[in-house]
């Protein structure tokens, strides 16, 4: 390979992981916004505005005073102080400008790449998909935030599901691209086909826990393995709960909590018990000799997920811990991707790939 080649190749490969890792910054950031119940602190859509915080007394009362207007100051936060208020907004205007530096770290390199050619016609498409995902994140962060401001003083749960779910579709996604570019693979059949279900079930159980965390489920039963005292939440078996309206108006009642923790909490021993056979079954599953350790990785960080999802459980006497509610996320992030390298990596012959790390 000419100096010309390899420059491009490793542009290229730091520009992408560059972007993985800001992603992944991202999602942690909009997790602690949430967590620390900052998500509603500034109510406008501003893109190019909204890049500078208030920089004066009269301009931190103006911003103030719009919170002071929605549903969670009125009915959760009144009489905050501008202090603590300066608390929330901080976590809200990092998430926004996170979002706009990514857009400028993203956008920049990509035309510069651009304009010198270095980037293959195959390459272009699948960035563009990146681009306009990214923009679909940004546009439905918004639409959740809108959710928040009319009459429930929280974002709907179900907004902010798909939010961190296209979230960490791109982050997926661009993780996959970068892969395809560094460690080219043409033996795609190869593939072990049921790791792409272990996948989707890894999509699914972030997805609802998402839910979980939007409706606040945990607050509802803080204790493992049982729900109340029952091993089943009771109120599921009640008469007259499985209606629509239960599912739209989950504030009311304590339904959806219940649903959506059984399905979550039986989800994981799924995905914990499907991660050992995994591992037992194919235990030369990666066939890149670097990365030998990285099924092994994969089991012990389900079953600490696991751990962090009962202690989360525990803590959630009145609110949810941030810190261990973030290491939640921080965790179930890091098992997606892990699946993901290993699902590329894999050959269910046992063959070397082509490319070893």
């Amino acid at each position: 390979m000419d100096v010309n080649k390899s420059l491009v190749r490793r542009s290229i490969t730091i520009w992408l992981i560059l972007g993985i890792v800001l992603i992944y910054f991202q999602v942690i950031i909009g997790g602690i916004t949430r967590l620390t119940g900052s998500g509603l602190s500034i109510t406008k859509w501003e893109i190019v505005i909204g890049t500078l915080p208030p920089l004066s007394n009269d301009a931190w009362n103006e911003v103030f005073d719009l919170y002071k207007e929605t549903p969670q100051y009125q009915k959760i936060n009144e009489g905050m102080t501008m202090s603590s208020f300066k608390f929330i907004y901080f976590w809200e205007y990092l998430h926004r400008l996170w979002a706009r530096s990514m857009g400028f770290v993203f956008i920049v390199p990509f035309l510069v790449f651009w304009k010198k050619g270095w980037l293959s016609k195959v390459m272009m498409r699948k960035l563009l998909v990146v681009f306009f995902m990214a923009g679909l994140v940004g546009l439905f962060g918004w639409i959740m935030v809108a959710s928040g401001l009319i009459e429930r003083p929280w974002v709907n749960a179900y907004k902010l599901a798909i939010h961190l779910s296209l979230a960490l579709v791109v982050l997926g996604y661009l993780l996959w691209v970068f892969l395809q570019y560094r460690y080219p693979r043409e033996d795609i059949e190869a593939r072990l086909p049921g790791l792409k279900y272990f996948l989707v079930a890894m999509g699914i159980q972030i997805f609802l826990g998402g839910i979980m965390s939007g409706a606040k489920a945990s607050l509802v039963y803080p204790e493992w393995p049982d729900y109340g005292g029952s091993w089943l939440p009771a109120v599921l078996l009640e008469r007259g709960v499985w209606n629509v309206d239960n599912f739209v108006n989950y504030d009311s009642s304590p339904f959806l909590a219940g649903l959506i923790q059984i399905c979550h909490r039986s989800l994981a021993y799924i995905l914990i018990i499907s991660g050992i056979y995994i591992l037992i079954k194919h235990k030369r599953l990666i066939t890149s000799d670097r990365l030998w350790f990285i099924p092994g990785m994969l089991v012990t960080m389900l079953i600490t997920q696991a751990v962090l999802g009962i202690l989360v459980l525990y803590g959630s006497k009145s609110t949810v811990p941030v810190f261990l509610g973030i290491a939640h996320q921080v965790v179930a992030i890091a098992i997606l991707l892990c699946t993901i390298i290993i699902y590329y990596f894999s050959d269910r012959s046992g063959r070397k790939v082509t490319a070893s790390i």
